[in-house]
């Protein structure tokens, strides 16, 4: 009878109720996803906001157009637009087109995220071979001086390289505790962007390891060695690339080198190719991996029927 259809009818859509709260409060499917709760002129605007987002365009009148037709095997023809939602957000992350653009602009950061280093090295242990860190300094994206101090190595000074590193017994007398140096160095640099020349060497005195994705090394550099016009696997001093393409002269007359000088010319070689230099770093970068979404053929109005629940989860919703 019409009154018996109707009470099965009603006790179906009650177990259904049933089961999509359990759903949403497990958090697998959104109250903000509920079936049925957008109008289809809702719907109709919706997809249109995701097709502007994949590089289409829609025009801009009182009638919104038609929902173009998606060809993928990865929906099904009756996908819901949640699923459609869905399987454009891997698109944008997947595609060769977005996903450079998404590598380019996390690059962009904030001057305040780079800084540039120098170190200069004293010899110490059997005749003086081994390089340990005498002193370091640090400047800003505009060259202004945040860190610059002497530092006692831990092994006793047997070559000072006054020559080259500009260090006397006199700088020793101020100068403070390696293990104190490199924490407040390691603190600056955490998290920046570090400029240098010939960086390993500056990292190997700190007894440090930075990311080689943040590491901007001068000395490696492709495009500064274009500029140059030298081949890529070319070595290059930063007293020569300063003379070449900044023209102007460091490290020059025997008092040595002056580590805060060496920083600032270093910086400023970064920025006069940071665009060219960031662009080729970011093409060479691997592509990064899709983030983790709920499979789009995985519709939730399929979900929702009994061949998708288990039956322990059946028996409690009921």
């Amino acid at each position: 009878s019409p009154q018996g259809r109707s009470k099965k009818k009603s006790r179906k859509h009650q177990r259904f109720m049933e089961r999509r709260a359990v759903l949403e409060q497990k958090g697998l499917l959104s109250p903000h996803g509920r079936l049925g709760s957008q109008t289809p002129e809702a719907g109709l605007e919706a997809h249109a906001t995701l097709t502007k987002a994949d590089g289409t365009t829609a025009p801009c009148c009182d009638k919104v157009p038609e929902p173009k037709r998606i060809t993928s095997s990865s929906l099904s023809p009756s996908a819901s637009l949640d699923s459609i939602a869905r399987h454009h957000s891997v698109l944008l992350s997947q595609g060769n087109g977005s996903s450079k653009r998404v590598q380019t602009s996390s690059l962009v950061l904030r001057p305040g995220k780079y800084v540039a280093i120098d170190c200069e090295m004293v010899g110490t242990g059997p005749q003086g071979r081994l390089s340990e860190l005498a002193r370091c300094s640090v400047v800003n994206y505009e060259g202004d001086v945040i860190y610059d101090k002497y530092v006692q190595p831990e092994l006793p000074i047997v070559d000072y390289r006054t020559r080259w590193s500009g260090i006397t017994k006199q700088h020793m007398k101020n100068a403070i505790p390696f293990k104190a140096a490199q924490a407040e160095i390691l603190k600056i640099l955490k998290d920046k962007i570090v400029v240098g020349h010939a960086i390993h060497n500056d990292f190997q005195a700190l007894k440090y390891f930075h990311p080689k994705d943040r590491t901007r090394d001068t000395s490696q550099s492709r495009v500064l060695k274009k500029r140059v016009g030298l081949p890529v696997r070319a070595s290059v001093s930063l007293k020569n690339l300063a003379r070449h393409l900044l023209h102007k002269k460091i490290q020059v007359g025997c008092k040595g080198h002056s580590s805060v000088e060496d920083a600032q010319t270093a910086m400023e070689l970064y920025r006069l190719v940071e665009v060219q230099w960031e662009k080729e770093l970011a093409h060479s970068l691997p592509p990064r991996p899709p983030s983790p979404i709920t499979d789009p053929a995985a519709d939730s109005s399929q979900y929702l029927d009994d061949q998708y629940w288990p039956t322990d989860l059946m028996a409690s919703s009921l």
